[in-house]
């Protein structure tokens, strides 16, 4: 998917949000334990009650692979069922160097080698440049690199100032930059840290963003939009826990698109006032 394809979504379903599939085998209903593949029909579900509401969906890459082969297979089918109008993004937070990342880059984008293509992947960027270039070398794919994370841990790091005053998060986002642009790059910023979107907006003013952190985790999405969204929008929020596993009945689907509807319908109130619909 192109920007401008996503800006164009963007619009039309009058919505930026982006639906986390962390599916937990644990947590889903119980009646879905007989189906031969309960986290496949789980998202099945789930992206039929929503896909015409969001805009992205973004499988947590953890949640599969902590299955084994059964996880895998649940994620391919899963990637075969993404509707082509919505972003598909492989939150599997890759970041090694040279051939490991291209072969990462293979699982995830090349579906001849892996049977999946995913529209992008997104990337720890702690390695430096040939830990995010070899995404970067798949034509028409994306690479999401973590910049501005939520996580309790998260100051440990990106805040580091050097003695110029630039943060280490700051300096991330000015030298990935570097590598790609707007057509292919986008950055992480999570929907708790308010402010400093501020700060993302100076060093990445025209880059779209992935904001999770909306809702379960108490972001604020007024917040986000007030000081991330830009002319096109520039944003992809993310919601996983308060959509996905609003019941844990029959009801599960249902649920999930009320929710969903909610959001959208706030972020529908954002775009207007942003004059951006």
């Amino acid at each position: 998917m192109t920007r401008q394809e996503l800006i164009n979504q963007i619009k039309e379903k009058r919505s930026f949000l982006c639906v986390g599939l962390d599916t937990d085998i644990t947590k889903i209903p119980e009646h879905l334990q007989e189906e031969e593949d309960p986290i496949f029909a789980f998202n099945k579900a789930i992206i039929e009650a929503t896909e015409d509401l969001c805009v992205a969906y973004k499988p947590n890459i953890a949640f599969y692979e902590s299955y084994g082969v059964r996880g895998w297979h649940a994620l391919q089918k899963t990637w075969q069922i993404l509707p082509k109008h919505c972003f598909s993004i492989a939150d599997a937070k890759r970041g090694d160097i040279g051939n490991t990342s291209k072969m990462y880059a293979q699982a995830f984008f090349d579906r001849t080698v892996s049977g999946m293509s995913f529209d992008s992947i997104t990337i720890a960027p702690y390695m430096g440049k040939d830990s995010v270039t070899p995404f970067l070398d798949f034509e028409g794919k994306w690479a999401i690199v973590l910049a501005l994370t939520s996580n309790e841990g998260s100051k440990d790091f990106q805040n580091f100032t050097n003695h110029e005053g630039k943060q280490l998060f700051e300096e991330v986002i000015d030298k990935v930059n570097q590598w790609g642009d707007t057509e292919n790059l986008m950055y992480v910023v999570g929907a708790t840290r308010g402010e400093a979107f501020l700060e993302i907006r100076k060093h990445a003013p025209d880059h779209f963003l992935l904001v999770p952190g909306v809702g379960a985790q108490g972001g604020s999405l007024q917040e986000v939009c007030k000081y991330g969204m830009n002319k096109d929008c520039g944003l992809l929020v993310n919601s996983t826990r308060g959509i996905i596993y609003a019941s844990s009945g029959k009801d599960f689907a249902e649920r999930a698109r009320e929710e969903a509807i909610l959001l959208r319908n706030e972020m529908e109130r954002e775009l207007i006032h942003h004059g951006i619909i």
